[in-house]
C-alpha cells in the first residue's frame, strides 16, 4: 500500500482504499493514539482527498470539529 492509502501511514492505521474505509477513518479518527497534532493535520488532508475521490461527504472542515470522545484526547 502507498502512503495515501492510510490516514496515518507511519502507523499503518485507518486505511483509505474505498468509501466505507474513509467513513470508518473519520468515525475512528479520535481513537488513534500516540500521534501529534501535526500528524493529525496531515492525516485529515489524506482523508479529505480520499473522501473526494470516493464521493464521501464530509461536513467537518477540520479534524478538530470531530467529537472528542476518543482515547487519549
Amino acid at each position: 500500500m502507498t502512503e495515501t492509502q492510510f490516514a496515518f501511514p507511519d502507523q499503518q492505521k485507518e486505511p483509505l482504499n474505498d468509501a466505507a474505509h474513509v467513513r470508518n477513518a473519520i468515525a475512528r479518527f479520535n481513537q488513534v493514539e500516540d500521534v501529534s497534532d501535526a500528524e493529525r493535520d496531515r492525516a485529515w488532508q489524506r482523508i479529505l482527498a480520499a473522501a473526494k475521490k470516493f464521493d464521501v461527504e464530509v461536513s467537518e472542515r477540520s479534524w478538530r470539529e470531530l467529537s472528542h470522545g476518543g482515547k487519549g484526547r
